[in-house]
């Protein structure tokens, strides 16, 4: 296992402690939980930047990466709801998005093509660790609940736009990729 499969692992690892310290009753437990979780979102630009610097990404790193991200995201996403902080069709909408291009990946691999990680993807990631950060610290007191509130709105947009992207781009990619074997394919396709 790598430096940067092992920085994704800890991503894994931390969403039972963001989940538990969103929970726990004690003085700071929201400021606890919420810099649990943007500590964690930002092993993933660590480990991305390793992996380069290393020369070393594994078949596990391309596979647990993404589902790390969605995990931590989707977690704190769920805790965030229970507080009243981020409305549930804020999360719904979030929640289905990665359900509906996880949808798509999954297609494209049944076909042997392995449709990549877009850079609006990437940025609706930052966006999404952003606004849950901003509205864990609002639970604890550093800000007013409507920034927090437009922070999520922001988001939103940017994981639709992103589910547009992959939506306009897909035939492209399905039609013009040149299929790759099974292994590869299920590999690079979670990104």
């Amino acid at each position: 296992m790598t430096l940067a499969d092992q920085l994704t692992v800890t991503r894994i690892v931390a969403v039972p402690f963001v989940v538990v310290l969103f929970l726990l009753d004690f003085h700071g437990h929201y400021w606890w939980a919420t810099s649990v979780f943007v500590t964690a979102m930002w092993t993933d630009w660590f480990d991305g930047r390793v992996a380069r610097w290393t020369g070393k990404s594994s078949p596990l790193g391309s596979l647990l990466d993404p589902v790390a991200d969605k995990v931590l995201v989707m977690a704190a996403l769920v805790m965030l709801v229970g507080e009243g902080v981020c409305p549930a069709w804020m999360a719904a909408a979030i929640i289905a998005r990665e359900f509906v291009i996880s949808g798509l990946r999954l297609a494209a691999i049944e076909k042997g093509i392995v449709i990549q990680a877009r850079d609006l993807a990437k940025l609706k990631t930052w966006a999404q660790a952003f606004a849950i950060g901003f509205g864990g610290y609002s639970l604890s007191g550093a800000w007013r609940d409507d920034f927090a509130w437009w922070s999520m709105l922001v988001a939103v947009i940017f994981t639709w736009a992103s589910a547009i992207d992959y939506a306009r781009a897909a035939p492209q990619l399905l039609r013009s990729a040149e299929p790759q074997g099974a292994a590869a394919a299920a590999a690079e396709a979670a990104v």
